[in-house]
This record gives C-alpha cells, structure tokens and sequence, in this order.
C-alpha cells in the first residue's frame, strides 16, 4: 500500500522509472483520489514507460488501448460475435423471438475490447488509453462517462458498472488540444525533456555498462543538440540508444569527428541529421 509520494518514487525506481518530486506528487494524488490521470508532453518523455511501470508497482494486470484516427467503439469498447449469434440462430428456430433475441444480445455473445475489458474484469486492472490525441473528438466524448463514472452504457444491454475501480492512465503527445469536459474529469501531469542531471541518472540506471565519461558526454551532447530547431528532437529513449550506439563501438568519450553514421540513432529525419552535421563543423572549431 502506497501511503506517499516518497514512497510511490521509490517504488517507481525499483521498476526502473525515475520520476521527479512533483510529478510523483500528482500522480499519487491521483491514485488516492482515484481520479483518472492524463499525462502530457513530447513524444519520447516516458509517458508509456510511467503507465507500464505503474501498473507493475501496483500489481495490476495491464490493458492497454493505442488510440488512432479512425478508432470507433467497436475497436474501443465492445462487438458482438455475429458467428456465434448466427448459430444460436440456427439452433433455435422452434423457439419464439423474444427468448431468443435476449439470449442474443446478452454478456455470453459479447466480444470485450480494451474498455469493457477493463470494466468487466474480476482483478484490480491499469487502463492505459495511449496517445489520445490522435483519436477525434467523438471518441473523446465517448470516454466522459468511463473517465467520470468507471462504468459504460451498451445500448442492447444497459449500464455495466466496474467490477474493480480500475486506474486510467491516459497520455497525449498535444497534437491537439482536449476539451473542458474531459480535462475536468482528469488530474494532470505535463512531463518534458529531463534535466542533464536526472538525465545522467536515467542512463546510469538503464546502461549501467557505460563509463561515467560517455554518460556524461552523451547527454551533455544530446541536451546541446534539443536546443536546436529541429523536425523532432530526441527523446530519452534515443539518448539511451545512442549512448549504447557509442558503447558498442568501444568509445569511452564521445568526439564530435567521431560521429558518422551514428547520428541516425538519435535522429530521425534526414534534415535533422544534414543540419547537425552541418552544426558540429561548428562545435568542432569552438
């Protein structure tokens, strides 16, 4: 049992997440108010990675729903198994259609998906509803009575109601803005690129491997590099690949003349890396 944030921080560096004072704060809040939690920020922070490593801390089975332009309730919520509808058919032709059409629509021909699974489930689960923001806004306004009351409304069976209050976290890289509705409904975490120091501390904790040195080189570097303009800065779990890239060509130190055809580890489109080749012809004369 949780009983502060300390103690949820702590857990959370045991699984491997570390996750500052204030985030920790909140996200405790949340779970003591149990109120869902939407996490914000750029892509690449560990927004995931916090959901995931929630879930283990609190030992609860994972169901995770990845949001997409286009996801409809059938994907979200539930469908019905026409199969297995249409051989109840078959078997019951002696019998009259009210009997039949409840046994049709009831829990036994019903397919759950991640949202109703989440409800219907006997043991403590964590929803993750991933990258919101790419869903539309009816979907959104789909998830208000889930996020307000932890139940759904199937509109051939009714109003299911949890089993087990399950955690929500939710997540959103703001590629669009959400509405009041669904923000009233949430608690809030904006997580960013880290500090060079809680950076350094990530890469210890995840590449124990590496020297001190090409740590402390490569997220120097790697914070120089984010205060460029560029198409998408690197994430945190790039700084890790590209430290580990480093490291498996036996550099103990990184060196700016050094770094050719290891720049696509840690950046993602050919204008980025054109541009900060074009920028260490800089850096290597100052």
């Amino acid at each position: 049992m949780l009983t502060s944030p300390l103690d949820l921080a702590q857990e959370l560096e045991e699984e491997g997440y570390l996750i500052d004072e204030e985030a920790a704060t909140t996200l405790f809040l949340a779970l003591a108010l149990e109120k869902p939690c939407l996490i914000e920020g750029p892509a690449g922070v560990g927004k995931t990675q916090l959901a995931l490593a929630l879930a283990r801390v609190e030992k609860r089975k994972l169901i995770r729903l990845q949001c997409y332009e286009g996801l409809d309730i059938n994907k979200a919520l539930y469908d019905w198994n026409y199969a297995k509808q249409l051989l109840r058919l078959q078997l019951a032709k002696s019998e009259e259609w009210d009997k039949i059409k409840v046994d049709l629509f009831s829990e036994e021909f019903i397919l759950a998906r991640p949202l109703l699974e989440s409800i219907l489930s006997p043991e403590p689960v964590l929803l993750l509803i991933d990258e919101l923001d790419k869903s539309d806004e009816e979907f959104e306004s789909f998830l208000l009575e889930l996020l307000a009351e932890f139940q759904v409304t199937i509109p051939e069976m009714g109003t299911m109601y949890s089993k087990t209050k399950p955690v929500v976290i939710l997540t959103s890289n703001n590629s669009r803005d959400f509405s009041d509705a669904l923000r009233r409904r949430c608690i809030h975490i904006y997580l960013t690129y880290p500090s060079l120091k809680r950076e350094i501390s990530i890469l210890n904790s995840q590449s124990p491997e590496l020297s001190e040195r090409l740590t402390k080189d490569v997220c120097e570097f790697v914070a120089r590099v984010r205060k460029l303009p560029l198409q998408k800065l690197p994430s945190v779990s790039e700084t890790i690949d590209f430290a580990r890239a480093l490291n498996a060509l036996h550099k103990e130190e990184l060196k700016y003349d050094e770094l050719i055809g290891t720049l696509s580890v840690l950046l993602k489109y050919p204008k980025d890396i054109a541009k900060l080749e074009e920028r260490l012809k800089k850096w290597e004369t100052e």
